[in-house]
């Protein structure tokens, strides 16, 4: 049985049996199809548009099955919109439209809804299953109210529960629309059941979203939080913020000069470093390990300068002399321009003090374009000043080596290590054998430093050793450099040094200018000889430095425009002669002989007396000799007993006389394998009355059998007695060559005999 009603296509919305909804019309059909429904029965026909954009729908554009509805209330709102609230009553399926002017006429037919097509236990197994369904649903969604979920629980007609959840279950109007076109109870359930599924499932994926979404918002939240009350704590305390920190040692790490494993390294230390409370003790340790690291120079070398005539002027400008020093250095420079590379030489200066061992160093950098760095190893006991300590003790720092190249800012600088000769060792650890690593070139590459852990590469680095006393370096530490005499200065020497470099210098750091200070070359050469005595020029530095400080007060107090030092108002500015050579007698002398001695302060020359009275035979000795000379003496006096019979001296002579042999100076302590010679010719021209020339000096070692030996200091005894006045010098045999490299000047004016037994050397002494 069909009817006609008034229509009102809906839009976006679908009302099912059972349920009470408001909505909005705006369309004057809509209206009026209302207008109409009132003024009749209150009952109007409500079918859903399938597409919302119409505004004239036809029959196709509307759905089968709609609802008929009875409006409760009207209620006119501004702009003609009308606001009704309507009550869903039946099923109805839209047969055609009647009309569509004035509005909507549409003709349909109820649904019949035949529910005793199930029987009570299928009904009652929906019914369940539905609630059951719900129940998940309704468990994600806590947004249901408690009483809706009780009145779901109590509906015992499964037609009735399904209608009831379909009505509040908000989905699209498409899924409402197909629960409505459901007409059995079966379908129905189908369709609820796989709406329920359905909004199950894609309220678990979002509720899951969300957690995760939460989660991570809730974290950053709270890091965030955590790091501003950090912050605010830090400020308070006054400390430093550890992830700014953090942020500029990454930053700093980006920009490092390293290999991939370096960094790597670097990295996960800073990674460490941001999980350390800042409070903690450990805290600064990471600090200051990660910044060793960083300001390390892994890979950053500096460019040498190639100009092998710019080097040999600046060695020359600051330096006088020293001619092998200088080769030596103009030598790796040209083997490094042609090899591009290869390894650095380790060189060990070995001098007296004073005669510019570091100031060397200071020039060889200058000229190559090095940079610096000097590490004095003077008294060093400790095996951890090498090497470093370890990161697990307090107050762990690297070692001098690696300290060095931090400083230097570059991998490849010259290096100086001064006083090797003086390291020492101890309970702590051996010095020296810490340091065979770092000089062995085979090496130094992997050079492992105890603070930093990762390996140094030192093969770049370009050692200069220095030492005063060579007997004094370890054997296996010097058999890994290579040795350089740096001999003793002339009196030549010094007073080139003294014009060239020490007067200047010692002007500028005084306060004075070149016009207002003159010295004579006189005046030098006597402070050289009369106010000095060494072997290098630092105490003569001293003394011109003396002159300058005495000329600065005149010129300040007396306002005096020039002051000139000469050879006779010398004392006025440095008082008394000091120093006086002990000059030659020029009288020839029974006993006494002139001999050659080397210290450590230059050359000198040991007058040695020897006296022959009647005795028993005694044999003594006074002058504080070492052993060394003492043997010596012994020897001399064993080989004169064998060679008596030559000399015609009596068998009963050495039963029935002592022997004295003294050398002057008694306080002074002698000893060195160089006076034998000089004892046995004194003690011979004792025994046998012959006179000894006085301007004969000698040095040399003798055996049993009247062989002379070698010695060395050869240049410090040469000009010692040149000197003294000496004429003629006797010199084994064996040191012709060294003889060849001493300089002419120091030569000029003595007659060199080369001695190789003592008929050799008695023939050149005795008149």
């Amino acid at each position: 049985m069909s009817i006609t009603l008034p229509a009102v296509a809906l839009r976006g919305m679908t009302i099912l049996p059972g349920m009470v909804a408001h909505f909005d019309i705006s369309r004057e059909m809509s209206v009026k199809a209302v207008e109409a429904a009132m003024t009749g029965d209150q009952t109007l026909f409500l079918v859903t548009q399938r597409d919302i954009e119409i505004d004239c729908p036809k029959a196709e554009d509307l759905y089968e099955v709609g609802i008929v509805a009875t409006i409760k209330q009207v209620i006119k709102m501004q702009n003609g919109i009308v606001r009704i609230l309507v009550e869903g009553k039946r099923r109805i399926r839209l047969i055609s439209l009647i009309s569509q002017e004035p509005y909507l006429l549409a003709e349909g037919e109820y649904v019949e809804e035949d529910q005793d097509a199930c029987s009570a236990e299928a009904r009652e197994g929906m019914r369940r299953a539905i609630q059951e369904a719900y129940a998940r649903y309704a468990s994600l969604n806590p947004r249901l109210g408690k009483e809706y979920f009780r009145q779901i629980a109590e509906t015992k007609d499964a037609a009735r529960l399904m209608d009831l959840i379909a009505n509040n279950i908000p989905v699209y109007y498409e899924e409402k629309q197909n629960y409505l076109e459901a007409v059995t109870l079966e379908e129905r359930y189908e369709t609820l059941m796989e709406i329920l599924l359905q909004e199950v499932n894609i309220i678990s994926l979002k509720n899951e979203f969300q957690s995760k979404v939460r989660e991570r918002v809730d974290k950053n939240q709270k890091e965030y939080l955590l790091r501003e009350q950090m912050k605010v704590i830090r400020e308070e305390l006054g400390e430093d913020n550890i992830g700014d920190d953090a942020e500029q040692y990454m930053e700093s790490l980006e920009k490092l000069n390293a290999s991939r494993e370096v960094k790597e390294r670097i990295r996960k230390e800073i990674d460490r470093f941001k999980n350390i409370p800042p409070s903690s003790s450990e805290s600064t340790v990471a600090r200051g390990y990660i910044e060793t690291l960083l300001e390390l120079p892994w890979d950053t070398a500096s460019k040498d300068n190639k100009d092998l005539k710019n080097a040999k002027k600046i060695l020359n400008d600051d330096h006088y002399g020293l001619e092998k020093v200088k080769e030596r250095m103009l030598e790796f420079l040209a083997v490094h321009n042609l090899t591009s590379k290869g390894q650095s030489p380790i060189i060990c200066l070995a001098g007296p003090p004073g005669t510019g061992k570091t100031s060397i160093a200071r020039s060889v950098a200058k000229a190559l374009n090095k940079e610096y760095v000097r590490i004095c190893l003077g008294g060093v006991r400790d095996e951890a000043e090498i090497r470093g300590h370890r990161r697990t003790y307090v107050g762990a720092m690297p070692g001098r080596i690696a300290a060095g190249l931090r400083t230097a800012g570059v991998k490849n600088p010259l290096m100086l290590l001064d006083e090797i000769d003086k390291v020492s060792s101890d309970y702590k650890g051996d010095t020296s054998s810490a340091l065979l690593e770092v000089l062995d070139s085979e090496q130094n590459s992997k050079f492992r430093d105890h603070y930093v852990e990762i390996p140094l590469d030192l093969s770049e680095v370009m050692f200069i050793a220095t030492a005063n006393s060579v007997q004094d370096i370890p054997r296996p530490l010097l058999d890994r450099m290579e040795l350089i005499e740096v001999n003793s200065y002339t009196e030549n020497e010094k007073l080139h040094i003294a014009k060239e470099h020490l007067m200047r210098k010692q002007i500028k750091k005084n306060g004075l200018k070149r016009n207002q200070l003159a010295v004579s070359d006189e005046a030098l050469g006597m402070v050289v000889r009369s106010y000095t005595r060494e072997a290098g020029v630092r105490g003569l530095e001293r003394k011109i430095g003396e002159i300058c400080r005495k000329a600065a007060r005149e010129i300040y107090e007396d306002n005096r425009k020039k002051v000139s030092v000469t050879k006779k108002n010398l004392s006025q500015f440095l008082g008394k002669e000091k120093y006086t050579f002990d000059r030659a007698d020029k009288t020839d002398e029974i006993g006494i002989v002139r001999g050659l001695a080397w210290t450590s302060v230059g050359g000198d020359t040991l007058e040695i007396e020897v006296n022959v009275m009647p005795g028993k035979g005694e044999f003594k000795l006074t002058g504080q000799l070492g052993d060394v000379m003492k043997e010596s003496a012994q020897a001399g006096i064993s080989y004169i007993r064998s060679v008596s019979e030559e000399y015609k001296i009596p068998k009963s002579f050495f039963r029935e006389h002592d022997m004295h042999i003294h050398i002057p100076e008694g306080a002074v302590p002698k000893d060195g394998p160089s006076a034998g010679i000089t004892m046995a010719t004194a003690m011979l021209s004792a025994i046998t009355k012959h006179k000894v020339r006085w301007d004969v000096a000698m040095t040399g070692e003798i055996t049993l059998r009247g062989r002379v030996l070698p010695i060395g200091g050869l240049k410090e005894k040469t000009l010692a007695a040149k000197n003294a006045g000496m004429k003629t010098i006797c010199v084994p045999k064996k040191n012709e060559k060294d003889m060849e490299e001493i300089a002419s000047e120091i030569k000029k004016g003595l007659k060199i005999v080369y001695v190789e037994t003592m008929k050799d050397v008695l023939k050149t002494a005795f008149v």
